[in-house]
């Protein structure tokens, strides 16, 4: 059985990487990671346990200075096509740089090293961005290397999740070695709801809302109501499923839940009023993390708002391990 090495990308806290090693156990092993947030990096290295420095920004990266490497994991930022941004795309400007073109550094890199495979995630405004412009030029980007491009569109929630979140995948096989076709991964009979994700008892109560933070979140959704819009806060039926969690990790109040369990009333954080006698709170960042699929195991060494954004920002495993098996058996069926 070969051993496939592979680099890891715009890697954020690593759930690309925990999926594909889900899929491939000892048979893959990763040579080179780029991130350039330090949040994430800090996260990461908790999580990883690799002889290597985590570089920094891919646009400084030379070609020559990343190891060989048989697959590429790539996912390369979201909010330049999230339909929850501008969605500027190939014009988006982000602190001087361009977010919406970093793919073509996945692009210059694998010229240069020929992977046996590219895979990249990234939101589903990624198909219709600019009339599905944005997308042709990145396919057509991947096949003038040489590359025959495979995408679809899964949805968490099939993949034993309790999340709706849909993404585009993207996975290209050098034509050498490329199948004639490559199928999704088919949806898993088990269906979770929140209830089967939530923490044990007690919650702390830094989690409850206040009451005036509840009242002036109802006053905001009643304001756009009356406007004909419908943004404002939900809460979710615990025997239903999750709202996407979304990049940055903002919209936490999308994803309220009535959690009735016995939990302390004492605020532990400063607040305005009491905690809220409905029992209406967010979910903690360990059930973010349950809902993209990440092991109890995973490492938290950062504060709540940097792991609400990290979550956010990160991939459902479970879908990728999914797709992962399904790379493994073309690779696998190579006979090298």
């Amino acid at each position: 059985m070969s051993t496939f090495r592979s680099i890891d990308l715009f890697a954020g806290i690593g759930g690309i990487r925990l999926g594909f090693e889900r899929a491939f156990g000892d048979d893959i092993e990763t040579v080179f990671v780029s991130e350039w947030d330090e949040n994430a990096k800090k996260t990461y290295r908790a999580n990883f346990n690799d002889d290597f420095e985590i570089a920094g920004d891919i646009t400084k990266i030379k070609e020559k200075d990343i190891p060989q490497f048989d697959i590429c994991l790539a996912g390369f930022p979201c909010q330049a096509f999230s339909l929850a941004g501008k969605r500027m795309g190939f014009n988006d400007d982000y602190k001087g740089a361009c977010r919406g073109t970093l793919f073509l550094d996945v692009a210059r890199i694998c010229d240069i090293h020929k992977p046996k495979v590219i895979f990249c995630e990234n939101v589903k405004g990624l198909y219709i961005h600019d009339k599905g412009r944005t997308f042709r030029i990145i396919k057509a980007t991947f096949e003038g290397l040489g590359y025959k491009v495979f995408d679809f569109i899964l949805n968490s929630k099939d993949f034993g999740v309790p999340q709706n979140r849909e993404r585009v995948y993207i996975v290209a096989f050098r034509n050498d070695i490329a199948p004639e076709n490559f199928e999704p991964p088919t949806p898993v009979e088990n269906r979770p709801c929140i209830r089967d994700i939530m923490e044990d008892a007690p919650i702390p109560s830094k989690y409850y809302l206040s009451d005036v933070y509840l009242e002036t979140l109802r006053r905001h959704r009643a304001h756009h109501e009356a406007l004909g819009h419908g943004f404002g806060y939900e809460v979710r039926d615990l025997n239903g499923i999750a709202r996407a969690i979304v990049c940055g990790g903002m919209g936490r109040e999308r994803n309220l839940i009535v959690d009735d369990r016995p939990h302390s009333m004492v605020p532990t954080t400063r607040i305005s009023g009491q905690i809220n006698q409905e029992n209406i709170r967010k979910m903690t960042p360990r059930e973010w993390a349950r809902l993209q699929g990440f092991p109890d195991d995973f490492k938290f060494v950062l504060a709540d708002a940097s792991l609400y954004k990290q979550f956010g920002n990160s991939v459902t495993v479970p879908v990728i391990a999914a797709i992962a098996r399904k790379i493994k058996e073309v690779l696998d069926g190579l006979g090298d």
